[in-house]
């Protein structure tokens, strides 16, 4: 598995604008079809939220890796979102969550989709890692923090 060809500067928002976790879903996923990496908003919002309810993807300590497997997903792919304030997610440790990780990866068996989740959730336990990123000024600052844990 390539990182480097999973996210680039256009799936990374630094600031999101939105104060709840279905928002912030739709943000991150407004950046996904603009880089053309889903076929379809609506589907793969109900794809993220169906995930959700089988068990909250928040991961504590302000880590959340929502992650979903769909038809309009055109090739598996990371995106990375950033909320200065926190946004209120249900995570384990019913904290706000200020990293959020997306995958996005079409149906069918993708042994680098799961890789990739473990992978996050691996690294995230890591305060030091959390912490860069919490403290990253740029995008490109984000993309080689991203890169180092992979």
């Amino acid at each position: 598995m390539d990182i480097q060809n999973l996210i680039n500067e256009n799936l990374i928002i630094m600031n999101l604008e939105s104060d709840n976790k279905e928002e912030a879903f739709k943000e991150i996923i407004d950046v996904l079809a603009e880089e053309s990496k889903i076929s379809s908003k609506d589907v793969f919002f109900e794809t993220i939220l169906s995930r959700e309810e089988e068990g909250p993807t928040g991961l504590g300590r302000g880590i959340a890796i929502p992650h979903g497997k769909s038809k309009v997903v055109s090739e598996l792919t990371l995106s990375f979102a950033r909320s200065r304030d926190g946004i209120e997610y249900n995570s384990i440790d019913q904290k706000p969550v200020q990293l959020f990780f997306m995958v996005a990866d079409y149906e069918g068996f993708s042994p680098d989709y799961l890789k990739m989740v473990s992978k996050l959730v691996s690294k995230m336990r890591d305060d030091k890692n959390r912490k860069a990123l919490l403290k990253a000024e740029s995008k490109t600052e984000v993309l080689e923090i991203i890169y180092k844990l992979f």
